[in-house]
C-alpha cells in the first residue's frame, strides 16, 4: 500500500470477544480497543476509558444546562427560545449505515450482509465558535488487535458496532478518552424522512449522476444544476461515487447535502418546526443523546452568524497493485487507502487552535 508505511500496532493484553447485539448499540464509551496503521512514528493512544467514560458522562451533567420546564405555548421564534446551548464543545460521532433500516438484518448493499458505515462525521459543536465538522473515510485501512490482515474503517461498525467505530475515531484523531461525548446512528431511511420532513434541500450537483446496480436495487439519476431534492433524490446524491475519484467524490457529496441541511434549517420560521421534526426521527435513529440535548446542540449550531469548517482526513493515492493484493474497503467496495504522508500531525485542531486561527 502507499502512504506512510503500514505499521501493525502491538498485540492487545486481552482478547475481545465477538460483539454482542447488545454491545453493537453500547456508548462509543465502551473500552473497545483498536489497532490502525496510520504514522509510523506515533504510536496511537490505546482508549482505556472504563473510570474515564463514567466522568465523562457525569460532567455532561455539569456543562448542559437543563432545559427550561416552563415551556410555553406560543411557537418560538428561534431555537433560543427552546434551549439553552452547552457551556463548552460537544463532540458528537455521526454513523450513517448502509442499511435502509438500523433493525434490518440485511442492509441489501454492497458488500450484503449486516449494516457497515456507510459514512462516518465527527462534529464538534462550539458555543464560542464554528460547527467542526471532520469527515472520516470508510476506506480507510486499520488493522484490528491479533489480526494479520486489514480491513476498513467503515467494517468495524459491522462487527463492533458504535463502540468499536467509537474508538477507531478517537485514537485516529487523537480524542481525549471520554470523547465522542455523543453519537448518532442514522439509516438511509432515516435520512429520507428527514429530508422529507424539511420538504425539500436545496443543492447543485456539478456534474449529471447516472449510475444503476441491479443487485442492490439502486438507480441514480441526477441532473446537475440547482434544484430541490426529496428525502429518495438526496439519497442518491450522497450515495454516487465518480469511478474517476469515488472516495473524494462521495465525501464532497456528503459535505454538499450537509450545507444544505444546515441552510435549510436556519431558514426564518423553521425554529417552531424543529422539536416535532426531532421527536418523529426518534424512533429511525439509534442515539445516546436526549432530545433536550439534540435542541441544545441545534440552539448553538444555528445561531445567527454561525460559520462551519469542513475537514477530511487526507488519504494516500489508491495502491498501484490494489486488484493484485486484494485491498478492498469492506464497505463500499473501494481500494483500502491509508493517511496521506502529508497529512498534518493535528488532524482536527480543538476549539482553541480554530479559534486562535480564525
Amino acid at each position: 500500500m502507499s502512504g506512510r508505511p503500514a505499521i501493525p500496532m502491538p498485540p492487545s493484553p486481552r482478547s475481545q470477544p465477538a460483539a454482542s447485539p447488545a454491545q453493537r448499540r453500547s456508548s462509543p464509551l465502551g473500552g473497545i480497543k483498536l489497532f490502525a496503521w496510520l504514522r509510523p512514528v506515533v504510536l496511537l493512544r490505546f482508549a482505556l476509558v472504563g473510570v474515564g467514560a463514567a466522568v465523562g458522562l457525569a460532567l455532561l451533567g455539569v456543562f448542559w444546562p437543563e432545559s427550561d420546564p416552563s415551556g410555553g405555548s406560543e411557537a418560538p421564534d428561534a431555537l433560543a427560545d427552546l434551549a439553552k446551548p452547552p457551556s463548552r464543545a460537544v463532540t458528537v460521532l455521526v454513523i450513517g449505515v448502509d442499511a435502509d433500516q438500523l433493525q434490518d438484518p440485511n442492509n441489501k448493499a454492497a458488500p450484503a450482509g449486516a449494516a457497515n458505515a456507510d459514512a462516518l462525521l465527527l462534529l464538534r459543536v462550539n458555543p464560542g465558535g464554528p460547527l467542526q465538522v471532520l469527515n472520516l473515510p470508510t476506506a480507510l485501512a486499520v488493522q484490528l488487535p491479533g489480526s494479520s490482515g486489514v480491513k476498513s474503517l467503515g467494517s468495524l461498525y459491522r462487527q463492533g458496532g458504535v463502540a468499536l467505530t467509537a474508538d477507531a475515531a478517537r485514537n485516529l484523531v487523537g480524542l481525549a478518552s471520554t470523547e465522542p461525548d455523543r453519537y448518532l446512528v442514522l439509516s438511509r431511511g432515516a435520512l429520507r424522512s428527514l429530508v422529507d420532513g424539511l420538504g425539500a434541500l436545496e443543492v447543485n450537483p456539478g456534474s449529471t449522476m447516472v449510475y444503476e446496480d441491479k443487485r442492490q436495487g439502486l438507480k441514480i439519476d441526477l441532473q446537475s444544476g440547482v434544484q430541490r431534492l426529496k428525502g429518495a433524490q438526496v439519497e442518491q446524491l450522497v450515495r454516487y461515487r465518480d469511478p474517476s475519484r469515488p472516495i473524494e467524490s462521495r465525501s464532497a457529496n456528503q459535505e454538499a447535502v450537509m450545507r444544505s441541511l444546515l441552510r435549510e434549517l436556519n431558514t426564518p420560521g423553521r425554529s417552531q418546526d424543529i422539536p416535532a421534526l426531532v421527536q418523529s426521527l426518534r424512533a429511525q435513529v439509534e442515539s445516546n443523546l436526549t432530545p433536550a440535548e439534540v435542541l441544545s446542540l441545534m440552539a448553538a449550531t444555528l445561531k445567527p452568524g454561525q460559520s462551519v469548517s469542513f475537514a477530511t482526513v487526507p488519504l494516500a493515492p489508491p495502491p498501484k497493485d490494489a486488484a493484485k493484493d486484494g485491498n478492498k474497503a469492506a464497505a463500499g467496495g473501494s481500494e483500502l487507502r491509508q493517511v496521506a504522508k502529508s497529512a498534518p500531525s493535528d488532524l482536527w485542531p480543538p476549539p482553541a487552535a480554530t479559534a486562535a486561527g480564525s
